[in-house]
């Protein structure tokens, strides 16, 4: 690639983008800042790449040196207007105003270099010098190239991150989702089984009632079979010889009828089923969120000094005595003698090297934790009453574990 190509190639990008911004309307202002962030930077580093790579050389020489103070004067006023619009908000009624002035000096500087920079150029300067100059410029565009990639890179990584972090957040609120679904269907089935055990124990507390009232019905069946036709007749003396048959049963189901918080009697040879139930711990374990860790590159600027020995070369003229009269050489006729002084001066020039490797991973540790808790369990309290030696209606609980 030629210089000339290099130094037209950034106009041409620029115009084009200038092209796209001036289609945009005042509500796309998203679009704007985008498009005039490419267009900002296309600018400078067009300028940046002619300040220093070309200039340097340019103002050695005599034929250029003029040339290249009007050329960082015009760079300067490009900067301005681009600072000027960069502050600017892209939805304001003077954007596009400003924006056609920037477009008009950039234009007025991209025609002086093509039609007064580009041939002085090739005037003064060897083809070596110009080929150096075009592979510097070469150097500079594919490192800004290469940056461009690291940033989009850099950009696709933490969207990346952004995305699997969301994908994170989305599984831990399903997973919690879920273990609160399960909570719920545990404490369901909890509640139909605790009334489920105060259905069974209602039921074996009204089992003696019932198996009391079905025993008396069946003494009296029996009694009026026993005695017959006289107990048909004689109705009162069957229905008192019943009751005083019965009367330890009745007595029975009276009392079962009366609600007692803390006693309960049962006839003989039933049984009444307590359950008692206790709090089994059960732990578990979930994943929560505890932070994001964000690693972020950034560029730093530092002064840096180094010391260079440099040479000039300039020309002394003396006037002295000759060792002797006699002529040597020819005189007496004109004589002009050119002699070109020379001085170096430093050239600066930047490359990237790698100077160390970030190294960002996940560990993973475990670690063992004890879970203090408390439970609940049931416990029972039996009181059985005294037995009397004459008493032959009270029996002894009998209690198996």
């Amino acid at each position: 690639m030629t210089l000339r190509s290099l130094m037209q190639a950034g106009p041409a990008k620029a115009n084009e983008l200038f092209a796209r911004l001036s289609e945009t309307s005042d509500g796309a202002v998203k679009t704007r800042e985008k498009i005039f962030s490419e267009l900002k930077f296309e600018l400078e580093f067009h300028t940046s790449l002619e300040e220093q790579h070309l200039f340097p050389v340019l103002r050695r020489n005599p034929e250029t040196k003029d040339l290249v103070a009007d050329a960082i004067r015009d760079n300067k006023e490009l900067r301005a207007k681009l600072a000027e619009l960069d502050g600017m908000p892209k939805n304001d009624v003077e954007f596009s105003d400003r924006l056609s002035e920037l477009q008009k000096v950039f234009r007025q500087h991209a025609r002086d270099d093509r039609k007064e920079l580009l041939p002085a150029v090739q005037r003064a300067l060897s083809d070596e010098q110009v080929q150096g100059v075009t592979d510097k410029m070469e150097a500079g565009i594919a490192e800004a190239e290469q940056a461009k990639q690291d940033e989009a890179e850099e950009r696709r990584a933490k969207a990346r991150q952004e995305r699997e972090q969301a994908e994170f957040l989305a599984r831990q609120a399903e997973l919690r989702e879920q273990e609160d679904a399960k909570a719920e269907r545990e404490q369901a089935v909890a509640e139909q089984r605790v009334r489920a055990q105060a259905r069974q124990l209602t039921e074996a507390a009204l089992m003696p009632v019932a198996v009391t009232a079905k025993a008396a019905e069946v003494a009296a069946r029996q009694t009026t079979a026993a005695f017959g036709s006289a107990a048909r007749q004689t109705q009162p003396p069957a229905l008192a010889l019943t009751n005083m048959f019965m009367w330890p049963w009745l007595s029975a189901m009276q009392r079962a009828r009366q609600p007692d918080p803390t006693t309960a009697r049962g006839v003989s040879g039933l049984e009444e089923v307590i359950p008692l139930g206790e709090e089994v711990l059960e732990v578990g374990k979930r994943t929560e969120n505890r932070g994001t860790a964000r690693i972020r590159r950034f560029v730093v600027e530092t002064p840096v000094e180094r010391q260079i020995t440099l040479q000039s070369e300039r020309v002394v003229v003396e006037r002295r005595r000759p060792v002797s009269d006699q002529v040597t050489g020819e005189i007496l006729t004109d004589v002009t003698i050119e002699i070109i002084e020379t001085e170096e001066v430093p050239t600066v020039e930047k490359r990237l090297r790698l100077r160390e490797e970030i190294v960002v991973r996940m560990e993973r540790t475990q670690r063992i934790e004890t879970v203090k808790e408390t439970v609940r369990r049931d416990e029972v309290e039996i009181q059985q009453p005294r037995r009397k030696r004459g008493d032959q209606n009270l029996r002894p609980v009998m209690i198996e574990d």
